[in-house]
């Protein structure tokens, strides 16, 4: 630092954006928002949280909270259920919708529609056959969607 004017300068009143050539002006060093304390955790992180929050502080929101208090993180809805919970299908084996173990194998899976709404959806993308077929033999396209355009040609 020779004559003291190395390293970082934070303007005591920067500008809110800055000008263009000759009026610019460093924007940087604004207020800023309070670090705040997060309590839990194990021992020393809430400290570790702190001096990280002081080293890099966010600029002012403008939205006022009382210190020490977080927004809300949980998202609107039900709970999902947590893993140690009793089950809630307790007549139904575990290995429901597997081709091994007891219970019914994979064509379960597929026989969620009700009945007929399959093939009217595929009556109804017929229209499109002629596009999906050009695609499906572009030979770029992916095995699935030529088995898809097969099923939707042979309805």
């Amino acid at each position: 630092m020779a004559n003291g004017h190395g390293g970082a300068r934070t303007p005591a009143n920067p500008a809110p954006v800055s000008g263009p050539s000759q009026y610019s002006q460093r924007t940087d060093g604004g207020p800023s928002q309070a670090a705040r304390y997060v309590s839990g955790g194990s021992y020393g992180d809430g400290q570790a949280l702190m001096d990280i929050q002081k080293s890099a502080p966010m600029a002012a929101s403008g939205v006022a909270q009382t210190q020490g208090q977080l927004p809300p993180t949980r998202p609107a809805g039900p709970l999902p259920t947590p893993l140690s919970a009793p089950t809630q299908r307790p007549e139904e084996p575990v290995t429901e919708g597997n081709p091994l173990g007891p219970g019914s194998g994979p064509e379960v899976l597929t026989n969620n529609t009700p009945k007929g709404q399959s093939s009217r959806e595929a009556q109804a993308l017929k229209k499109y056959l002629p596009a999906l077929t050009s695609y499906a033999n572009s030979g770029t396209a992916p095995e699935s969607f030529v088995r898809f355009v097969k099923y939707i040609r042979d309805i």
